[in-house]
C-alpha cells in the first residue's frame, strides 16, 4: 500500500512562493522592496544547505524573520546567524559575528574583541585584575597554523568600564562537552569549527553577564533557547520554552549558558579585530502550515 503524501508539507523553495507565505512576509516587513530582498536572501541561504531544505518550511521562515527583525544577514559567509536543522525543524542560532553586530549598534562599546591565543604567545594572565600579557606571533600565516591554547575576549565601554575573560582551551572543551550533547558528532559545529564556537561562547558569557544588552540583543539571546512554531498561512511565530526545547538547543550547538558564574579573563580591541596586544591590558525554534 502506497504511503499517502497528501499531508506532506511543501519544501521551503516551494512554500516561500505561495500566497500565504508572501502575505505573512509582507505584513511583517511592511515594505515590498525589503520583502523581495528578504525572500531572495533567505532562498539563497537555504539553497546552500540540503539538510535545511528538508526542514519544515514554516520553521525556516520564522527563524529567518527573527534574523530580519534584528537586521542580521542570513548569509552563511557573513556568519551573523544560522538556521540549524534539528530533525525536521530549523533552529535559530546567533553567530559570534551577530553578537558583535548587535553590541556595536548600541553605541556603548569603545572596544570589543575575541581572539584565539596561540602556543607560546601567552606570557601571563592575572584573573584578579584581568590583565593579560602576550607576545603575538608576527607572521600571520604562521600564527594561523599554530596550536590554539586558549581564548580571550574583552570589551571597554565609552565610559571606561572594562571587562575581560581568558579561558584555556581545556576549559572550553569541558564546557562544550558538558553543555552540547552533539559535541562528539561529526556534523557538530564544535567539530566543524571549534574556534568559531569558542568565540561565540566567550562573547555570550562576557556580554550577557557584564555588557550592555540592547533590546535587540536580549531578543536574540533569549530566542536561542526556544524553538519557533506555528508560522505560515498568515500566522506569526510562537516561541516555545521548556526542558525539551533546552535539550533541542543543546543538541544542535551546545547551550552556551553556564550554570555557574563565569570566570573573567583578558583584553583586545575592536579596531584590531584579529590582533593581540603585546602588553598587559585590563578589562573585556514552527509547524501547522
Amino acid at each position: 500500500m502506497s504511503k499517502d503524501t497528501s499531508l506532506q508539507k511543501p519544501k521551503f523553495s516551494v512554500a516561500i512562493q505561495t500566497d500565504g507565505y508572501k502575505k505573512l512576509i509582507n505584513n511583517t516587513l511592511q515594505d515590498p522592496a525589503r520583502a523581495q530582498r528578504f525572500i531572495a536572501s533567505i532562498s539563497s541561504a537555504v539553497a546552500t544547505n540540503p539538510n535545511l531544505q528538508s526542514c519544515d518550511a514554516g520553521t525556516v521562515l520564522a527563524g529567518a524573520l527573527l534574523g530580519e527583525s534584528l537586521n542580521l544577514s542570513p548569509s552563511p559567509q557573513l556568519g551573523h546567524y544560522y538556521l540549524v536543522p534539528f530533525k525536521d525543524r530549523a533552529t535559530f542560532i546567533l553567530g559570534y559575528k551577530g553578537y558583535i553586530q548587535l553590541a556595536l549598534r548600541s553605541g556603548q562599546y569603545r572596544r570589543l574583541n575575541v581572539v584565539a591565543i596561540k602556543k607560546d604567545e601567552l606570557v601571563s594572565w592575572d584573573s584578579l585584575f584581568e590583565e593579560i600579557e602576550v607576545r603575538p606571533i608576527a607572521d600571520e600565516l604562521q600564527r594561523e597554523a599554530a596550536e590554539t591554547i586558549g581564548y580571550y575576549a574583552m570589551f571597554e565601554f565609552i565610559n571606561g568600564f572594562r571587562k575581560a575573560m581568558y579561558w584555556p582551551k581545556s576549559k572550553m572543551e569541558q564546557h562544550a562537552k558538558r553543555y552540547s550533547k552533539a559535541y562528539h558528532k561529526p556534523d557538530s559545529f564544535w567539530q566543524k569549527d571549534f574556534d568559531v564556537m569558542a568565540y561565540k561562547t566567550m562573547l555570550r558569557q562576557l556580554l550577557s553577564k557584564w555588557g550592555i544588552m540592547s533590546l535587540e540583543m536580549q531578543i536574540a539571546y533569549e530566542s536561542e533557547d526556544r524553538v519557533i512554531s506555528n508560522a505560515g498561512n498568515g500566522r506569526a511565530p510562537v516561541y516555545l520554552t521548556g526542558p525539551d526545547v533546552v535539550q533541542t538547543t543543546d543538541d544542535m550547538n551546545g547551550a552556551f549558558e553556564s550554570a555557574s558564574p563565569t570566570e573573567e579573563g583578558p583584553t583586545l580591541n575592536q579596531e584590531a579585530s584579529s590582533g593581540v596586544r603585546s602588553h598587559s591590558q585590563s578589562t573585556i525554534s514552527m509547524d501547522d502550515l
